[in-house]
């Protein structure tokens, strides 16, 4: 970040200064994303998810079983030496003596084709991460929380079929380092119906500059006019249909990302990225178009975010089965 300049530039959103991978979003770039009641009647849920793109559902959760999930992912991180000495697991406070890159998230596009990131210094903090995809107290207590699916199978209107996948993707962003890049999520999911539901959840509470998800203004659209345009350039370029579905083709960043930069991206499509401070409890379902990046992680208390990325298909129609596995580093998809 420039220090020097951070006073003379203005403030991003509700006097705070909102940095993203390449840069500081300037306040015509920012706008706010609306919050739903999970009480409002399923036929407004819908039409607000349909409409928007998204749905931003505070305290879909009970904020105990959300903070009881993130104590037990910090309790197994602690041996990394992430931690602050004398903080609370559940608190998930950085260590700020150390280097912030040795310590670094994964899932952030930082590898081509979803590799493995850090070699060396970060490998005990990145085999720790990956090691709690596979933890009883994430997938089968957190991933298959009943209130999370009931939510998408009356919105989604698929009732019993409404399936959570197995692969998930658990998030760390340490305070400092590389934010998540401009995508959707369909990239990763061509195999396929386009009738996913993607539910990110906060594990733990996220303030305004803690590195949170931003949503692009109709990104949604935007996401199935660029998926429309991926698929024709695939075709003139000789792609077969199989290879066309690979997120990491050769028409696609090797990330598999739409861009690194959303403040470059917002620009050249003249759209404001909604944002947000999240709390525990919170959920965002969004749709397989919906375009998202997040912010880098500036929190004042060096609180480390830590989200998940939940998927749910309808599974009574095509979906894209290479999901029904755990998360791996390098695993294609």
């Amino acid at each position: 970040m420039p220090h020097a300049l951070v006073s003379e530039q203005p403030s991003s959103f509700n006097d705070e200064k909102l940095y993203v991978n390449d840069g500081l979003l300037h306040p015509e770039q920012v706008g706010a994303l609306i919050p739903s009641s999970p009480d409002l009647p399923v036929q407004e849920l819908r039409r607000r998810y349909n409409e928007d793109g998204y749905l931003f559902l505070k305290g879909l959760l009970p904020r105990a079983d959300v903070l009881r999930a993130r104590e037990e992912y910090f309790k197994m991180m602690s041996p990394s030496g992430v931690l602050k000495p004398g903080t609370e697991p559940v608190d998930g406070i950085f260590d700020d003596t150390k280097d912030a890159s040795d310590f670094p998230g994964i899932g952030a596009g930082a590898a081509p084709g979803n590799g493995k990131p850090g070699e060396g210094t970060a490998e005990k903090f990145v085999s720790l991460a990956l090691q709690a995809h596979y933890e009883d107290w994430y997938k089968e207590t957190f991933c298959k929380h009943s209130i999370l699916r009931e939510t998408i199978a009356k919105i989604s209107g698929w009732g019993e079929n409404t399936f959570g996948v197995r692969r998930s993707l658990l998030r760390n962003n340490t305070p400092g380092n590389k934010a998540i890049g401009v995508h959707y999520d369909q990239i990763f999911l061509r195999h396929g119906e386009d009738t996913s539901f993607t539910a990110w959840v906060p594990m733990g509470d996220i303030s305004l500059t803690g590195g949170g998800l931003i949503y692009l203004e109709n990104g949604h659209v935007l996401g199935r006019e660029v998926e429309t345009e991926f698929t024709k350039k695939a075709k003139e370029s000789g792609l077969s249909e199989e290879q066309a579905k690979y997120a990491f083709n050769q028409n696609m960043l090797s990330t598999g990302l739409l861009s690194d930069g959303p403040r470059e991206y917002s620009d050249t499509f003249n759209r404001r990225w909604l944002v947000t401070a999240y709390e525990a409890g919170d959920v965002v379902l969004h749709t397989p178009y919906t375009i998202h990046a997040s912010t880098i992680n500036n929190d004042p208390k060096n609180v480390i975010r830590v989200g998940t990325d939940l998927r749910f298909v309808d599974k009574s129609r095509p979906w894209d089965t290479r999901w029904d596995k755990y998360y791996e580093f390098n695993d294609g998809v």
